[in-house]
């Protein structure tokens, strides 16, 4: 089922998903984990995210939007400039349990940028 990345959660809620469902399926992009992972390091404009993640402004647009939608990312306006942060650490803990939880499993992956250095 495709979600309207501008609208993730909202999207696939009205599409008859469970709220958690919705949740995981805006994460379940690999360019949206990525933004996560810049983020929790701090905040960044799309022209820093576009630089640093090598991908074109468009889709770091859409992909914002869709992580706005989730109530996961937020921004802050300074002049001409918005600056985007995560609202929830909580996320943090929820990849970095994921990871855990691939690991233990045998399908070791690194989602999140802490806890790849703290099991090193």
């Amino acid at each position: 089922m495709a979600i309207d990345s501008g609208r993730c959660v909202t999207a696939g809620i009205a599409a008859g998903l469970s709220p958690a469902a919705a949740l995981f399926h805006s994460l379940a992009d690999e360019t949206r984990l990525r933004i996560v992972q810049r983020l929790a390091r701090g905040e960044a404009r799309v022209v820093d995210l576009t630089g640093e993640l090598g991908l074109a402004q468009s889709t770091v647009s859409k992909h914002l939007a869709c992580l706005r939608d989730c109530g996961l990312v937020d921004y802050r306006a300074e002049g001409r400039q918005s600056f985007y942060s995560l609202t929830r650490p909580e996320l943090m803990d929820l990849l970095s349990s994921a990871e855990h939880l691939l690991r233990a499993t045998g399908h070791a992956v690194a989602l999140c940028p802490s806890t790849v250095s703290s099991v090193e």
